[in-house]
This record gives C-alpha cells, sequence and structure tokens, in this order.
C-alpha cells in the first residue's frame, strides 16, 4: 500500500519529464529510478547469501518487463486507442540490446555444459569478464541515446511545457528511494510468506521479488500507454530490461566479491534462459512494426501466464 502513492508519483513526475525531454528520455530515466529498488534488493540479499535468489528476481525482471508491463501497456493502451505507434528505430535497438542480453547471460550455463566445471575458477573469470563486456555495452547504448542518437529519443517533447524538470527529477529520486525502503520490507514478508505456502525459492524470486522490485515502472508504463505515449511506456519497459541485464546484474557481480559469502556467477537454470530467450522473441515480433494494439497486449500477457505457471510448477531444484 505504501509503494502505490509513490509509484503514482513516479508516474506524474515521468509523464513530465516525457513531455520536456522526450518520450525515450523519460523513459530511460524512469528505468533508472526504477531499478534502484533492484539494485539495493540485490545487494541486501547477497550480503545474506541469497545468490540465487538474486539470479532469480534479475531473470524475473527482465521477462516480466518485457512481456507483463508492456503487455499490459499494449492492453490498457489499446482499450482506448485502436492503434498505438512508437518509434521503430529506437524499440528495435531496445530489442537488439535485450538479445546482446540474453547472449550475455546464457554463454555461461553453455560454458558449463561443455566444460563441466561449474564452481571452477575458470567459471568465474568467464563470469567476470562477460560482466565487464555487459557494462561497456551499457555505456555505449547510453552515448547513443544521449548523444549521438538524441533526436530518435526527443522527437516527441513538448516544447512549450512549463513543468520544471529539475522538479520532477527531484521527485524521481526522493519516490525511488521510498520505494526501495518499502521494497527491502515487503521482500521479507513476501518470501516468508511465499515460503509458508509451499512455493519455491525460484519462483519467489522470478515472480514476486520481480514484480515487488519494479511495482513502480509497472505503474508509470501502463498510465503513459494510457495517455497514447507508447515511446516512454516502451522505453520504460525494455528500457528497464535491458538496464537490468546489462548495468544492475553485472555491477552485482562485481559487488558479491566485496559483500557477500562466495562471489556470484552467472550460471542460470535452463528453464529461466529457456523463459529469457521466449521473452525476447516474443518483444522482438511485436515491436518490430512499430505500432501495438489491446490483442498484442493480450497475446504477451498470455506468453507471460504461461511462464509464470511454469515457474510455479517447477520443481524446487531445478537441473541446470
Amino acid at each position: 500500500m505504501a509503494i502505490l502513492p509513490l509509484a503514482g508519483y513516479i508516474g506524474r513526475a515521468t509523464e513530465i519529464l516525457a513531455g520536456r525531454l522526450g518520450g525515450g528520455l523519460g523513459g530511460l530515466l524512469n528505468a533508472t529510478f526504477g531499478n534502484a529498488a533492484e539494485l539495493i534488493i540485490g545487494a541486501l540479499a547477497l550480503r545474506h547469501g541469497l545468490t540465487d535468489l538474486v539470479k532469480a528476481s534479475l531473470t524475473g525482471s527482465i521477462i516480466g518487463n518485457v512481456l507483463l508491463v508492456f503487455g499490459l501497456c499494449a492492453f490498457v493502451g489499446g482499450l482506448r486507442h485502436p492503434v498505438q505507434r512508437f518509434n521503430r528505430t529506437a524499440a528495435g535497438m531496445g530489442s537488439t540490446m535485450l538479445l546482446l542480453s540474453a547472449i550475455g547471460l546464457t554463454v555461461p550455463a553453455v560454458f558449463h555444459v561443455v566444460t563441466r566445471a561449474s564452481g571452477s575458477e575458470l567459471d568465474l573469470r568467464l563470469d567476470t569478464e562477460i560482466a565487464a563486456v555487459l557494462l561497456v555495452t551499457y555505456a555505449a547504448s547510453l552515448v547513443f541515446t544521449l548523444k549521438t542518437h538524441r533526436d530518435l529519443y526527443t522527437a516527441d517533447r513538448d516544447a512549450h511545457s512549463s513543468e520544471s524538470v529539475w522538479r520532477a527529477v527531484v521527485g524521481l529520486i526522493v519516490a525511488a528511494a521510498g520505494v526501495a525502503w518499502m521494497s527491502e520490507l515487503l521482500v521479507g514478508s513476501v518470501t516468508d510468506t511465499a515460503r509458508a505456502l509451499g512455493m519455491s525459492d525460484l519462483f519467489v524470486g522470478v515472480v514476486i521479488v520481480a514484480i515487488i522490485g519494479n511495482a513502480a515502472e509497472h505503474y508509470s508504463a501502463i498510465v503513459m500507454a494510457a495517455r497514447n505515449q507508447m515511446d516512454a511506456a516502451i522505453s520504460i519497459a525494455v528500457g528497464s530490461s535491458t538496464q537490468i541485464a546489462l548495468f544492475v546484474a553485472p555491477v552485482l557481480v562485481f559487488l558479491s566479491y566485496a559483500i557477500a559469502p562466495a562471489p556470484m556467477n552467472l550460471l542460470f537454470t535452463v528453464f529461466q534462459l529457456a523463459a529469457l530467450g521466449l521473452a525476447v522473441l516474443t518483444i522482438t515480433f511485436i515491436a518490430h512494426d512499430g505500432e501495438t494494439h489491446w490483442m498484442e497486449g493480450v497475446q504477451l500477457l498470455a506468453v507471460s501466464a504461461i511462464l509464470v505457471l511454469g515457474f510455479y510448477f517447477l520443481p524446487a531444484r531445478p537441473e541446470h
């Protein structure tokens, strides 16, 4: 309940930024502040040795943002507007970055299968070096978004808007800090409750913790879609997933060397990687034409529901 008004304020601040800076840049700022909660939750969980929960929440955030969040955006927006359009180039770049993310998170698992060297120093070296590559790629994407191809992300800005950008940014910072604090408190309660109900750690991380950690972004993206600002909506949904994979995950890998009982690797389960690949494939097909409608939202939500059911019924100790 405490997160809801904070999410509403983040949505309002994002609307102001999308009007002044363009939907793409407004969505990028929203995703950044929204993922602050994910980063804080991950760091706290690592400090307590909950590495598997952290990895599950990372994949869950990526999958949830591109399927659940954008699915709701397309559905809710489509109920008000028959066809909603967005920038194809920006969306295409986002989906390509997601594909790169999927590759970066899949290679360690394939390496493990090929070498049969799980947990070795060689695995950790590979994961650390892949994390470095992902961080460099994310930095390059920021240069693309904020400098060399900034016009792609500011084409829909409102030059006559009288709202203060700095006031909106300060509001985002304060609200994101509040969401991070509330998320930390809520995650502990939800984890205990879920275990009491017989849910696996993987399901808790992929579905419940991921939804809680991104609640503010979910609300903001849906509000933007309902107002026919699909550039901002897709920038929040796809941009948040990209940021989780290319920034949050690598940062947590490096942080784990300092704060966790053991370093975190990038070795995910087969089902997690399959779900990630299906999510990336689905959003690529949906976003390729630069427009969406409510039926595409239903399709994304259907894929999300199927994957959630798979995680719920997956045995407690899935094979890698």
